[in-house]
């Protein structure tokens, strides 16, 4: 056996000494076999489990640094109440296959049923819920398909239970939708009975900003209020929505937004057309919120009562016309024609 020959450099027995190493492309270390990775074995749940992480997020929620968001866990059952001025309403949610009512067409359709206390707005008893998709007789456009992710296999031979939903619709006040400018037309092509009721926005009818919100969006709003869901799924999207609705609102903890909103359901608005306002005044009626229609040619804007409809008018008279004589044209729009495409009742109204 030849006798084992061993070498040493100055920088290997005086490691402390400048010279520099070799390169370490010179050394050609023995590959060595992989090693097999071992099993990886999930952790048995502990019964605890559910109530650390709940005390972990309230932890969290209570330093100032975090806020916790919760899903969003549809509640289907109220407590019985005891007023006899209970209004019954339907929160509703379409998905379509596009943003024309007049050729688009619904693809999902979502209901949710249930009493309301007028003077509260909180929900008495059950929730009745309806859910179902549509087959259009169309493919479902790529945007619609990302946005909601439903499929044309999805709808396929599948059409809306007609008489469940005229059934649900029995003895409903108000229908509510977070843009009842949107859905209500749909439905009003897909099943002419939703005419016959009045309905209210959750989006347009109510003042979020005066709320301390920083957006109207249904999304923002679950998430002021500490909630995520899965978005743009009518039925998910109603659940959320009645969800914001009963929260106890900002600028009165004993009131809701549901309170507000329905109050705001029965009455009309107008629409008010500032006509032949002077060229020179365009960003006056910008900065009044004021929106231009370009088809007619003339700023308009909305006013919630009869009050602030004077106190328009008054404006106009003194900060647009001067003195000129001016006439401008009004549109009231009762609580059943709100939303829909058709006109309310038109007429003139000299300053």
């Amino acid at each position: 056996m030849a006798a084992l020959k061993f070498e040493f450099s100055n920088a290997e027995l005086f490691p402390e000494l400048p010279k520099p190493l070799p390169p370490l492309k010179a050394r050609k270390p023995q590959a060595k076999p992989k090693a097999k990775p071992a099993p990886v074995v999930a952790p048995a749940p502990s019964a605890t489990a559910g109530t650390d992480i709940e005390a972990s997020a309230l932890a969290l929620d209570a330093h100032p640094d975090y806020r916790v968001l919760r899903r969003l866990q549809p509640r289907l059952e109220w407590p019985a109440g005891h007023s006899s001025d209970v209004v019954r309403v339907v929160v509703l949610d379409t998905e379509t296959t596009g943003l024309d009512a007049s050729k688009d067409k619904i693809i999902e359709m979502a209901l949710l049923r249930v009493d309301v206390d007028r003077a509260t707005g909180v929900p008495v008893g059950p929730v009745q819920v309806f859910d179902e998709l549509e087959d259009p007789g169309m493919p479902i456009p790529k945007e619609a398909r990302e946005i909601t992710g439903i499929t044309d296999a999805d709808v396929a031979g599948k059409r809306l239970d007609v008489a469940r939903i005229a059934a649900l619709m029995d003895g409903v006040d108000v229908v509510i939708a977070h843009n009842a400018g949107f859905d209500r037309p749909f439905c009003e092509a897909r099943m002419p009975l939703f005419r016959q009721f009045a309905w209210a926005c959750s989006f347009a009818d109510l003042d979020w900003k005066a709320q301390g919100r920083t957006s109207s969006k249904l999304e923002a709003l679950a998430q002021a209020l500490g909630l995520f869901y899965d978005a743009h799924r009518a039925e998910m999207d109603c659940h959320a929505l009645l969800a914001v609705l009963v929260a106890p609102l900002p600028s009165d903890p004993n009131t809701t937004a549901m309170a507000t909103l329905l109050k705001a359901a029965q009455s009309p608005f107008f629409r008010l057309q500032a006509t032949g306002a002077p060229f020179e005044a365009k960003d006056l009626l910008k900065a009044r919120a004021y929106r231009w229609n370009a088809d007619q040619r003339v700023w308009h804007t909305r006013l919630a009562d009869e009050a602030a409809l004077e106190a328009e008018c008054a404006w106009l008279q003194a900060k647009v016309y001067g003195a000129r004589n001016a006439t401008v044209m009004v549109e009231k729009v009762d609580a059943l024609s709100k939303y829909a495409i058709r006109t309310g009742t038109l007429a003139p109204r000299a300053l």
